[in-house]
């Protein structure tokens, strides 16, 4: 493969200087800012009409955004009607600004504010392309015309803001391919739209830096960040926003190490749609910090009815193996995996039962799980799936968590076999009820009469056994779930020519379930009423 021609120069900062984000610890969550229905929007091969842009809004407002970029309304009627409808119908809430983006383009900016006239409160947000690619190539600009026309497109910001004093108008600007931008050419550029918009502490500005096209590691992003950071003329008036792409499959990686940098504010979308590989996960983000115990501050304890309204709205779907949510991302169909995580929810539920206290108030520590399932509406059925990979624990997890049978352990390697044949066999893996019959069709054959009242389990088994001429080595009663139909369980094993065959008796009464798993166990090793 041509490896050579991508060889790339990595925009660095000015030399003297030391990073110090790699010493950071992420302890808060950024100001987060939802791109959804501009980015997001215009990535989309059908992109959204008014009733999903309606109920992207209303998701996002639901999940606890207060900054929603909702629309570029200089490109198309659609945006800008959906715009007009937002301000016109009063459909903004108090606690939420909206954003709108304009390319620096002298007539798109007329037509963008024309878009929020009437707002109460709006944020424009004033973009091009400063890298020397796109100024060469796209534009055929020197840095000095790319600097004049950041300069001109934000006083025409002030002159058109001014002209709208009913309207609390802020200012965000994106060095667009900020990340491919000689970093002294982005600070100045940035310094100077600073100072024509007068950005102050009470009025700041939003500087947002992309990585347009990710083409580095995320820590080069960083450095930028942090040079930055260190380096703008009114760090204080300013709020630094990042906003990362995953050319490169590491826009969450960049976003967070960009935090670490100095960043306070982060632009994404939802579950990662965007151009070409997407934007950051906001999700993925979020969660992320609440799976290391800092609080998100979104709303994402139902990630199936978030997933589900992104699906629809954007009309892609959401991969299986997608963080968090994911249909797959809790399931495990490995045997080992199975094992371990079985244990650690069965350790867990025995502190609960030992401190007094609900499982959902302990430390998670389950492994190959970093957070609770039920944190983000999910439930346990889906954690442990059965195929021919799947092992004797996961197995026993599933009717465990499913009908209340709690598998001995010696018979658990027996029936696992059995499962793994009829996995092989079906060539898919087998549902819950599909394990639940197979273990009732191989280990339950007798459906014998109740035995008179005030039987014993034990002395039931111990009468069969010299009866036909062999030992019973094993009897454990059980408890089972309202789904299993009976409420006793039994299991027995029997040990004849060698071999141990097990038996299982569901039934009313500890004594009828031992005689049904004890006769079970009988015709399974081939012996019959009256053989000895």
């Amino acid at each position: 493969m041509p490896f050579h021609r991508y060889a790339r120069d990595e925009p660095v900062p000015t030399s003297g200087w030391s990073r110090r984000w790699p010493d950071r610890a992420l302890d808060r969550a950024p100001v987060w800012a939802s791109v959804d229905l501009r980015d997001g929007n215009q990535a989309l091969a059908d992109p959204m009409d008014t009733r999903r842009k309606k109920r992207m809004f209303d998701l996002l407002v639901a999940t606890g955004f207060k900054d929603i970029e909702i629309g570029y309304p200089a490109a198309s009627a659609d945006d800008f009607d959906f715009v007009r409808e937002l301000v016109g119908k009063d459909g903004i809430p108090d606690d939420v600004t909206v954003t709108v983006f304009t390319p620096a383009r002298p007539e798109l900016i007329e037509r963008t504010f024309e878009a929020i006239r009437g707002a109460e409160r709006a944020v424009v947000h004033l973009c091009h392309a400063t890298a020397c690619l796109w100024r060469e190539v796209v534009f055929g600009m020197t840095p000095g015309e790319v600097l004049r026309m950041a300069v001109d497109g934000a006083r025409q910001l002030v002159r058109l803001a001014e002209r709208q004093p009913g309207t609390d108008i802020r200012f965000e600007y994106s060095p667009e391919t900020f990340n491919l931008t000689e970093p002294e050419l982005a600070l100045e550029i940035a310094n100077r739209v600073a100072e024509i918009v007068d950005a102050t502490p009470g009025r700041p500005l939003v500087l947002n830096l992309p990585t347009t096209v990710e083409t580095h590691s995320p820590h080069v992003f960083a450095d930028q960040v942090e040079w930055m950071d260190r380096n703008l003329d009114r760090r204080d008036a300013i709020i630094l926003s990042v906003h990362p792409h995953n050319d490169r499959g590491t826009a969450v990686a960049s976003a967070e190490l960009a935090m670490l940098a100095g960043a306070d504010r982060v632009e994404g979308t939802l579950l990662g749609n965007g151009e070409r590989t997407g934007n950051v996960c906001l999700v993925t983000l979020a969660l992320n910090l609440f799976s290391s115990g800092v609080d998100p501050q979104l709303e994402l304890s139902d990630i199936d009815a978030v997933r589900e309204v992104v699906e629809d709205c954007n009309r892609l779907p959401v991969h299986p193996r997608h963080p968090y949510a994911g249909d797959l991302v809790y399931t495990a169909f490995s045997g080992t995996h199975q094992d371990a995580i079985a244990k650690g929810l069965a350790a867990l539920a025995d502190r609960a039962v030992s401190e007094g206290r609900n499982v959902g108030e302990l430390p998670w520590r389950v492994p190959y799980l970093p957070i609770d399932p039920k944190d983000v509406g999910r439930d346990y059925r889906a954690i442990i799936r059965v195929n021919s990979q799947s092992g004797k624990g996961g197995i026993a997890y599933v009717l465990k968590s499913g009908w209340g049978v709690d598998l001995p352990a010696e018979m658990r390697r027996d029936f696992a076999g059995v499962v793994q044949d009829a996995a092989d066999t079906l060539g898919r893996e087998l549902e819950p009820a599909e394990i639940w019959q197979l273990l009732k069709e191989t280990y339950a054959s007798d459906t014998s009469a109740a035995l008179p009242a005030g039987a014993d389990a034990d002395e039931v088994v111990a009468e069969l056994a010299p009866a036909h001429g062999v030992e019973f080595t094993h009897v454990q009663v059980t408890g089972t779930a309202a789904t299993a139909g009976e409420p006793t369980a039994c299991f027995v094993a029997l040990a004849a020519g060698g071999r141990t065959y097990w038996g299982l008796g569901l039934a009313a009464t500890a004594a009828d379930a031992a005689h049904r798993s004890a006769r079970s166990a009988l015709r399974r090793a081939g012996i019959h009423e009256g053989e000895r």
